[in-house]
């Protein structure tokens, strides 16, 4: 008995009703570090795309010029991802996520003094290197410092949280930075990770990680790539996030400029548009899991509920580019929105997708491969619109990509994998 209480009081769980209350707060406080992490890491992110009509002006840059940093952000939050696991396990969430978010707010506010494009890209290349350890590290912290029964909530609360910081972002820093000059717009949005950072370090200090009773917690074994790459429904995850993560990247990075472009908006008003768009999309986040267990419960197979509930989201997409046509920019935003709406949905199925086919051992590998190809795709999206932009092409292909990349991601998952059968281990 007296083991057993040691053992509850090491993972925070103590008998004791005091106890389990302070055990509770400071989990949920960890939980609210992580979701304030995360919106921060979407916040510094999306500075620059919002700035661009400010940089543009004062430095000359052409629009491939502005597509060269995306992409060097894309490229090396690319590759950064094959060693985010490592370093995480190796140091330790507490120290790496700490880590990580000190190193990109000093980024952040390195774009402050940036006078050059290469400064820029170095700016940017050390932002995503410390950016890409935010979603392993906060996944982590969750399995290390939550409950088994409170870690889906967790989980769900902190996936949330990129879209509350590409909501307020566009609302808050083109004013802030016509008032204030775009130095102090980057100056602000990093020093904001330093004043987490203290909370962190004393908000973690007390954690204990839960303690699992499951005979079979025993070491995994590493995974076995000829196997995973060998496997069609690794190739069918893999090829759908490539084909659909394109359409985010393109859309967090180019949109500020659409709507200054297409609408003539002002730097002080285009973010409202931009923040419209978000809302839309974090509803999506929120509500797109409800499709597929209603299709369950009308009698569908694991088979026909995905497909359907991603053939239904991809037909959401299609009317994307009539927002190059649009008369207003609210007009453009809601069709923009919807589409970022059914992004959500397509991407949750393809989340949930991976859960129901792949082996679990190979789960976090597969997702870990999706998106080094979502990121890869994505610069390439990137470096495509400043070329077509530079050219006199315009918008057009992009959208027109847009629109289609969810059922061609359909098909490449139909034609990989015909039936979506569980897998059991």
């Amino acid at each position: 008995m007296l083991h057993e209480k040691a053992e509850l009081a090491a993972a925070g769980a103590a008998t004791d009703d005091g106890q389990v209350a302070t055990g509770k707060t400071l989990r949920y406080g960890l939980v609210a570090l992580i979701f304030f992490a995360t919106a921060l890491n979407y916040v510094d992110r999306q500075v620059l795309a919002l700035l661009k009509p400010m940089l543009e002006a004062e430095f000359g840059w052409s629009d491939q010029q502005f597509a060269h940093l995306g992409s060097s952000f894309q490229i090396s939050a690319a590759f950064a991802l094959l060693g985010v696991g490592w370093f995480v396990d190796r140091f330790g969430v507490r120290f790496a996520y700490g880590a990580a978010v000190a190193l990109w707010s000093l980024a952040g506010m390195g774009h402050a003094i940036a006078m050059t494009v290469q400064q820029f890209v170095a700016a940017r290349i050390t932002l995503a290197v410390a950016e890409s350890v935010n979603t392993p590290a906060a996944i982590k912290a969750a399995a290390t410092y939550l409950p088994l029964k409170e870690r889906s909530l967790g989980i769900g609360l902190i996936n949330t949280a990129p879209n509350i910081g590409a909501i307020v972002t566009p609302l808050l820093i083109p004013p802030f930075a016509l008032a204030f000059g775009w130095q102090a717009a980057f100056l602000v949005t990093g020093g904001l990770g330093f004043i987490w950072l203290a909370f962190w370090i004393v908000g973690t200090r007390q954690l204990k990680p839960v303690r699992s009773n499951v005979k079979s917690a025993s070491a995994v074994k590493g995974v076995r790539w000829g196997d995973l790459l060998s496997d069609r429904r690794s190739w069918a995850v893999i090829g759908a996030k490539a084909f659909t993560d394109l359409v985010w990247w393109f859309m967090l990075f180019w949109m500020p400029d659409f709507f200054a472009r297409q609408f003539g908006m002002a730097q002080g008003t285009l973010g409202y548009p931009i923040a419209l768009i978000y809302v839309l999309a974090a509803i999506g986040a929120i509500s797109s899991g409800a499709l597929f267990p209603i299709l369950l419960s009308r009698g569908f197979s694991v088979n026909g509920a995905r497909k359907l509930s991603m053939f239904l989201f991809a037909l959401m997409i299609l009317p994307a580019p009539l927002a190059l046509y649009a008369s207003s920019p609210w007009t453009a935003a809601l069709l923009i929105g919807m589409a970022l709406f059914a992004h959500q949905g397509f991407s949750t199925n393809i989340f949930g997708m991976t859960a129901d086919i792949v082996p679990t051992a190979r789960v976090a590998s597969v997702i870990a491969m999706g998106a080094v190809a979502g990121n890869l795709s994505g610069t390439a999206m990137i470096e495509f619109a400043g070329w077509s932009l530079t050219t006199g092409v315009g918008y057009w292909p992009m959208f027109a990509i847009c629109a289609a990349a969810y059922l061609v991601a359909l098909g490449w998952i139909h034609l990989l994998v015909p039936k979506l059968e569980p897998v059991t281990a």
